[in-house]
């Protein structure tokens, strides 16, 4: 038991230090995202400060609305180029490797099919006939009074 318990330590700590890798590097680009977030909202906020100011004239601040909104739009698209791609990864991913393990499933399921009808004609069948005419022999004979019932010893030995 202890050998067993001893053996069983390194192989969680493999497994512990596997799973500690990429949550090292999925944290790492979260903040990262979380960095360029806030740098952009700082920025944000600069340019509306510095275009409210009373000297700046009305049409600067609608051209650069005009040129955020754009800049929105091109990471709309960005956005649906990257699902797009997700999507088309998905429908390989299925063609590919699950349909073929469906297949097989159902060639699985196909065999196994003919393998019961196959054992239910060749063996079950007989062998339900055979103690079917072995119990009618049995009753004909009984009736006939052809076998005789076994002779039962006493307890005693008699």
């Amino acid at each position: 038991m202890e050998t067993e318990a001893q053996s069983r330590i390194p192989q969680t700590d493999t497994a512990t230090a596997s799973q500690e890798a990429p949550l090292g590097s999925s944290r790492k680009w979260l903040i990262i995202a979380g960095l360029a977030g806030l740098i952009a909202l700082g920025l944000l906020v600069a340019a509306t400060v510095y275009l409210l100011n009373p000297n700046t004239p009305t049409a600067r601040i609608r051209d650069v609305f005009i040129i955020l909104l754009a800049l929105e739009g091109m990471l709309i698209g960005l956005a649906l180029l990257v699902l797009v791609v997700q999507i088309a990864i998905l429908i390989n991913l299925l063609q590919h490797e699950v349909r073929p393990i469906l297949d097989s499933t159902a060639r699985t399921v196909n065999v196994l099919q003919g393998t019961a009808a196959f054992v239910s004609n060749h063996l079950v069948e007989p062998v339900i006939k055979l103690n079917e005419t072995v119990a009618a022999l049995s009753s004909v004979a009984s009736v006939l009074k052809l076998t005789r019932g076994r002779k039962r010893k006493n307890a005693k030995g008699e």
